[in-house]
């Protein structure tokens, strides 16, 4: 995911500093150029050699070490970075690149680097609220540094708040969304639903289907990585919530009906692959139900077709994207969905072939709109949620 491009890892003087050796590890392993330029004080709690171990590069410390090959180290590390990340980030640091103090290998790198910079502040929590410390924050804010939130708990000091560093894989996410992928959807916002929907039959049982959101929730989080502004309007689910992403939970088919409703004609692409229920049970009194041999049967109504009514109330320059679960005539019943619902694409699902479908981590789709259908082979839901990305950008043109 991040061949060829390099990221400045800066780590300085805090106990948090041994998350960042599985921070390097885990960028490596996405094929990344990472480079790790640590304080002195850091040294105490992490050893070069663990960086060095991991990332195959040298782990710069001292702006005047000589036992590298020749070259002005702070400049050319600087002009080759995609993006720089010091995590933890002193208050010290934080101070000295506020206030343009460049006296170590880190900070001179940093003041030299024109690409993005983000910043992770990991300190005791008084020091963090320090109304300096919260000034120079602001101040690298100003200067398009991204600073992110701390998180609250028990801190090395045994005090209780927010100063601590975020888990690895919040790191790695903000460099992900940097420079994973070229930005070829910013300025668009997009609009998915994703999972299940419930129907209650009573306060113990509902009715629903097997969708786990997977394919969803990787479409959601590829059109954020390549720079849309996107809203995610999910069934309940057991997934983790992608970030950087506007979610939205809802539970019942007509929870989702209204959410969309309220929301899509704001939205440039939408992409509905939620599995919405069909039907609902009957609002009935409970002595009225009706049974038959000794058990309980429920006169049920059909729920919103949300894409129909998205496609009859569509707006001038909107994209539809929609998708198709069929057990018979798989092409032919998708590709009615064009003209019946309105809508410009068709996402059908293969579930006659191993490895697609509902929970798994991987799909096989057919892509259909009018102009042609192209099927596309075993693949995993991320790499079909760009293909799918792919093709409405060639459609909407």
């Amino acid at each position: 995911m991040l061949k060829g491009k390099t990221v400045i890892l800066g780590v300085t003087g805090s106990i948090a500093a041994y998350k960042m050796a599985n921070v390097a590890s885990m960028l490596v392993k996405m094929e990344c150029d990472v480079h790790v330029i640590m304080t002195e004080n850091a040294t105490h709690f992490i050893t070069p050699i663990t960086f060095e171990t991991l990332t195959g590069n040298k782990c710069l410390v001292d702006t005047f070490d000589r036992n590298f090959q020749f070259h002005v180290a702070h400049v050319s590390l600087a002009k080759k970075a995609d993006v720089v990340l010091i995590a933890p980030a002193s208050a010290n640091v934080i101070g000295k690149l506020a206030n343009g103090i460049a006296d170590d290998m880190l900070t001179t790198t940093v003041m030299a680097c024109t690409c993005k910079k983000i910043i992770a502040p990991a300190m005791n929590t008084n020091m963090y609220h320090n109304p300096i410390v919260q000034d120079n924050l602001k101040k690298l804010q100003a200067y398009d540094y991204e600073v992110i939130q701390p998180d609250t708990g028990m801190l090395a000091c045994r005090d209780v708040g927010d100063g601590k560093m975020p888990k690895e894989e919040v790191l790695v996410s903000y460099i992900l969304r940097e420079i994973a992928y070229e930005k070829d959807l910013k300025g668009m916002k997009v609009i998915v639903t994703a999972g299940p929907t419930q129907e209650s039959i009573d306060p113990v049982r509902y009715i629903t289907n097997h969708s786990t959101g997977k394919m969803g929730y990787e479409i959601a989080k590829a059109a954020m990585l390549r720079g849309a502004e996107v809203t995610l309007v999910s069934g309940v689910t057991s997934l983790e919530r992608p970030m950087f992403v506007d979610y939205v939970q809802v539970v019942s088919a007509e929870d989702m009906f209204q959410a969309m409703k309220a929301r899509f004609l704001d939205n440039d692409i939408i992409i509905k692959s939620a599995a919405v229920a069909d039907y609902k049970p009957k609002t009935v009194a409970d002595d009225k139900m009706k049974k038959k041999d000794g058990e309980m049967s429920i006169e049920l109504d059909r729920t919103h077709d949300i894409l129909k009514y998205m496609g009859e109330h569509r707006r001038e320059g909107q994209f539809y994207c929609g998708f198709s679960m069929e057990t018979q005539n798989m092409l032919e019943n998708s590709r009615v969905k064009l003209d019946k619902k309105n809508i410009d694409l068709v996402i059908a699902n293969n579930l006659k072939v191993a490895g697609s479908g509902f929970g798994t981590d991987t799909n096989v789709v057919t892509m259909i709109s009018k102009q042609e259908e192209i099927q596309l082979e075993l693949l995993t839901k991320e790499e079909v949620a760009h293909k799918i990305l792919d093709e409405i950008l060639k459609l909407k043109g």
